[in-house]
């Protein structure tokens, strides 16, 4: 089989924008991880800890609703995992999905975007989420410009 979908949530449209060129590059479908109910400018306010992601993100529990289920995961071997860097790990929404799919026997690699930080503790906090024989792989920070070439050619290293 060997096909490749990329995944991706995107707040601010800076990781879809990424996620876009990333299935372009290597001719993989894409799919957009969706909240039930999208993130407003407000909830993104990290300076405030009362907003809605910084209230998720104190929660190591907290699974923010997805606005569907409707991503085919049993007809791809591996998956590319994007989404914003937020407080050094992924978004909850992200252990959502991998929490709402069945990834037992597939690749999942991850990327990310931010404005300053890695991946941090990422792969330790989004383990859980997924079934043990799923490989998990920290993938890459992708931000900035990314050429077609060079997001191939990462890829083909992880693929």
């Amino acid at each position: 089989m060997n096909k490749t979908l990329v995944a991706y949530f995107s707040a601010s449209g800076t990781t879809a924008h990424v996620a876009k060129e990333l299935a372009q590059a290597v001719g993989a479908d894409i799919y957009e991880i969706k909240p039930a109910v999208p993130y407003t400018k407000a909830d993104l306010n990290w300076m405030d800890k009362k907003s809605r992601s910084s209230i998720e993100m104190n929660d190591k529990s907290s699974r923010p609703a997805l606005a569907d289920r409707n991503a085919d995961i049993s007809a791809y071997d591996t998956i590319l995992l994007g989404f914003p860097i937020w407080w050094y790990v992924a978004p909850t929404i992200i252990n959502s999905f991998l929490e709402s799919y069945d990834f037992s026997g597939k690749k999942i690699v991850l990327f990310a975007t931010s404005g300053g930080s890695g991946l941090g503790k990422t792969v330790a906090g989004l383990k859980p989420s997924v079934a043990k024989d799923t490989i998990l792989i920290e993938g890459k920070m992708l931000n900035g410009r990314q050429t077609a070439a060079s997001l191939k050619a990462w890829a083909e290293t992880v693929l």
